[in-house]
């Protein structure tokens, strides 16, 4: 794809647009893996009840980001992304299980109900290891593939019908990325095998609901970086000095 080059006022405002996008991807990611053990049921207008984890709340706004950086960024910017994504979820596991290896102290002078002492603080942290590796795993499977499929898409299209790209790359990656999280749990003993299809079948199917609403968000984002920095469709921003 052509690539456009930025005068340095554009590329300092390009690349904090990039950083606030950054922020807003690795804060979804690494929260989805501290939240994932909360299940709740979501009637959709008597069609279909989902049961799903309230980590594939912020889930799916991963995968948006990443098309959104696709498209006006580029391929490169977008693994650079994801790569820093993996970086923070194992930074932030290790701060977690730091702070598991130390006793808790619990102030007899201090109101109980803001204190926690270690059993309640294993039961809500104490499977993260096990999370974060398989959301890792279907996590690395699921966005690469995705980016990797979005810029086919983009290729095939030269740069037109960005809502191809955007489901077709997203709900390809979000199968894998169901299967893929749900049988690492499954076998890691975190979920029994009998939930496995229901599992899968809400969260795919969650996630792909919520691939379509988010369409008309990305067509906006889009848009207006690119009326912001004058890109033609199918062109990227060039922040390479």
């Amino acid at each position: 794809m052509n690539s456009t080059s930025l005068n340095p006022k554009d590329k300092a405002t390009a690349y904090r647009i990039y950083l606030i996008l950054g922020a807003l991807f690795i804060s979804s990611l690494v929260v989805c893996n501290l939240i994932f053990q909360k299940f709740f049921q979501w009637d959709f207008f008597g069609i279909y009840t989902f049961t799903i984890s309230v980590g594939l709340i912020p889930y799916p706004l991963t995968f948006l980001i990443t098309d959104i950086v696709s498209e006006i960024y580029g391929k490169k910017k977008a693994n650079l992304m994801v790569t820093a994504g993996i970086f923070a979820s194992v930074f932030s596991l290790l701060i977690i299980y730091g702070a598991a290896s130390v006793d808790a102290y619990i102030d007899p002078g201090t109101d109980p109900n803001i204190q926690v002492d270690n059993d309640t603080f294993n039961l809500v942290f104490g499977k993260s290891l096990i999370s974060v590796f398989a959301s890792m795993t279907a996590y690395l499977f699921a966005q690469y593939i995705d980016i990797r499929i979005f810029h086919f898409w983009k290729q095939m299209t030269k740069g037109k019908h960005l809502w191809i790209r955007n489901n077709f790359s997203t709900f390809l990656s979000q199968l894998i990325d169901s299967v893929t999280i749900i049988s690492l749990l499954c076998l890691n003993g975190v979920f029994s095998w009998d939930n496995f299809i229901p599992f899968v079948m809400s969260g795919f199917l969650f996630k792909v609901i919520v691939a379509t609403i988010d369409t008309p968000f990305l067509y906006l984002t889009v848009f207006g970086l690119r009326k912001r920095f004058q890109l033609k469709p199918g062109e990227e921003l060039n922040l390479e000095y």
